[in-house]
């Protein structure tokens, strides 16, 4: 059986996630900034924002540390069956 291959994510791919990201959060930091609202209330969506952008940060390496959890795991159970079927002799007729 081949395993899967784990190709890292490609610079352009990279790029753009992060272009993605700086353009909404900006784009969202700047309407925030040019609300008709009192300083408290740009403040408390401001501090909304900030929230929102650790808690995703947060969450997404929450998944990337389950899924390389999930992997390894994956590896080992494939590695112990490996080692029995190579040590497993169907001619042995010690065992009958």
């Amino acid at each position: 059986m081949t395993p899967p291959m784990n190709r890292p994510p490609s610079s352009a791919f990279m790029f753009q996630a992060a272009a993605a990201f700086a353009v909404a959060l900006l784009g969202t930091a700047y309407g925030i900034a040019k609300l008709p609202l009192e300083a408290e209330a740009r403040g408390f969506l401001a501090l909304g924002l900030a929230f929102v952008t650790s808690s995703a940060f947060t969450l997404a390496k929450a998944i990337r540390d389950r899924q390389e959890t999930e992997q390894v795991t994956s590896r080992v159970d494939k590695a112990r069956l490996d080692k029995l079927i190579s040590e497993h002799d169907p001619f042995d007729v010690k065992n009958l």
